[in-house]
């Protein structure tokens, strides 16, 4: 009786959180969708060529507008380097691409606060900086060759079919006009639709993980682990701490925010959350993918590159909004304090499921239900949609 109860707690702690961030969620696809949906992906690749200044902005932009799943964006990422994209830029890409996006923005304030929404958008451009940085300094031309090699033999990874898919309206007009054509309108569903079978198993994931340490693991354990009587201690431990629990979680994109917040609430520094939400691209299932898709001395690099990075940019990001009085110090995570009631959650989760489903039905109407077959298939599986214009 008592695991069945302990699990019907992890069960309604997860349901609560998941109540919670749907609107967001809706929300935040629903727009990306839109900026995928209009963003011509071919007319700015040739951009990532370099790796300087102007190739790595250009990759944060295109990441920025891309998929937040992180299996999508890593296969994106290694589509690209083949198509002449330098590693930096590749790598640059993917990190954008799932610390940049929006959806995540919006989750993060709605969960922890809009300070940690502010973190992620001036710490993921300080991670991207040092990891261009860093790879001047320890990506040998070998290596990359190597990952060159070893990309162009083309080795299955993951969501490999989604990556490849270019579903962008291809007329020329004003935003608005393409936005809310036949063809925009089809081709927002597809990316909505498309991004949301991508990344729902590991918010599903997430939340149950979350929702069983919320449930089953006291305040005082997470606050021995992290050290939090001792702020000095604590702000030193976080960061390095952060990417190793997401490492071994095996939740990536916006579905380990749930566990960012418990985390919090048991007392891990505001560094460590940040380096933690930034290692959805190390959890071990995409390292085993680096490894094939770039080989081992390439994936060593990435690893430590990333770990690094994300390390010092949870260090400067705290030593930053700390004299400024912008760490919270609240340590309730809203996400986790809430319960499903009648209010403006229940309003807004309604509105926005009635979005979805005109998507939904838009996607399924134009005929696109074939396309969610093809998302986990070869790397060039999804080139016949290619400058494909959609159709009613």
């Amino acid at each position: 009786m008592f695991v069945l109860t302990a699990v019907l707690d992890a069960l309604a702690m997860a349901g609560n959180m998941a109540w919670q961030i749907l609107w967001p969620l809706v929300l935040g696809f629903a727009l990306s969708a839109v900026i995928q949906a209009v963003v011509r992906r071919e007319r700015i690749t040739a951009l990532m060529a370099g790796s300087g200044p102007r190739s790595v902005a250009v990759s944060s932009g295109l990441g920025a507008a891309s998929s937040s799943c992180s299996y999508a964006a890593v296969a994106l990422a290694r589509s690209l380097f083949r198509k002449g994209a330098s590693f930096t830029s590749a790598m640059v890409f993917e990190i954008a691409s799932t610390n940049l996006v929006l959806e995540l923005g919006i989750i993060l304030a709605l969960a922890l606060g809009w300070q940690f929404t502010l973190a992620e958008f001036i710490a993921g451009p300080i991670m991207i900086v040092l990891v261009a940085l860093l790879f001047r300094l320890w990506l040998h031309r070998r290596v990359v060759d190597a990952a060159r090699e070893q990309a162009d033999k083309g080795v299955a990874g993951s969501m490999e079919g989604h990556a490849g898919m270019d579903m962008s309206v291809q007329s020329d007009g004003p935003f608005l006009r393409r936005l809310l054509s036949r063809d925009g309108l089809t081709a927002t569903s597809r990316y909505f639709v498309m991004d949301w079978a991508a990344v729902l198993r590991d918010i599903v994931i997430g939340l149950l993980i979350a929702g069983a340490l919320a449930a089953w693991v006291p305040a005082s354990f997470w606050q021995t682990v992290f050290l939090a009587k001792d702020p000095v201690l604590a702000f030193v431990l976080g960061p390095l701490i952060g990417p190793l629990i997401a490492v071994v979680s095996f939740v990536c994109s916006v579905g380990n925010v749930p566990l960012a917040a418990v985390l919090w609430n048991g007392g891990i520094s505001f560094g460590g959350v940040m380096s933690f939400i930034f290692a959805d691209l190390l959890i071990l299932p995409i390292l085993a993918i680096y490894r094939r898709y770039y080989g081992l001395r390439a994936t060593l690099v990435i690893a430590g590159t990333f770990y690094l990075s994300m390390v010092l940019a949870g260090y400067v990001i705290e030593l930053v909004f700390a004299p400024l009085g912008l760490v919270p110090q609240d340590r309730h995570a809203a996400v986790l304090e809430s319960s499903i009631s009648w209010n403006y959650t229940t309003w807004l989760n309604i509105v926005f499921l009635a979005v979805a489903a005109v998507l939904v039905i838009r996607f399924f109407r134009s005929g696109s239900g074939p396309m969610l077959r093809e998302m986990g298939g070869s790397p060039d599986a999804g080139h016949q949609h290619d400058h494909h214009t959609a159709e009613a």
